[in-house]
């Protein structure tokens, strides 16, 4: 894409993501800079695929809808990318510690298990 304009269509393509997901997102406020041509159609530009991309990294991520709205919000109200950086890396941050703690379950669940299974063989070897 360069500084032309895309249709929903278009973007939904390159983004591998449904064309309700991305009118969702305009719905709530998530990407707010969409502009419409006669008729009311949708065009989107590089900064909108832009936001669409880390709106996608973000939730792979872990991110939920609030949270990116709560930081859309204070981009909104504070215009300081500064605040809402360290609000990302709070919310990260978070999102990485309860990864941490279900690895953590799942090594231990992954123990009991070939432990039980060590068992059974044992019964089966008798």
């Amino acid at each position: 894409m360069s500084d032309e304009f895309t249709s929903i269509g278009e973007m939904s393509k390159n983004l591998e993501m449904s064309q309700r997901t991305i009118r969702y997102y305009e719905e709530i406020g998530l990407l707010n800079s969409i502009k419409r041509v006669e008729g009311g159609r949708r065009i989107y530009t590089d900064a909108d695929l832009r936001r669409l991309k880390l709106i996608k990294r973000l939730k792979i991520m872990g991110m939920t809808l609030s949270e990116m709205q709560e930081l859309e919000a204070m981009w909104t109200y504070e215009k300081s990318s500064e605040k809402v950086l360290k609000r990302l890396l709070e919310l990260l941050g978070s999102h990485l510690k309860r990864l941490d703690d279900r690895i953590a379950d799942l090594d231990i669940l992954r123990h009991e298990i070939s432990e039980y299974q060590d068992r059974i063989q044992a019964k089966i070897a008798k």
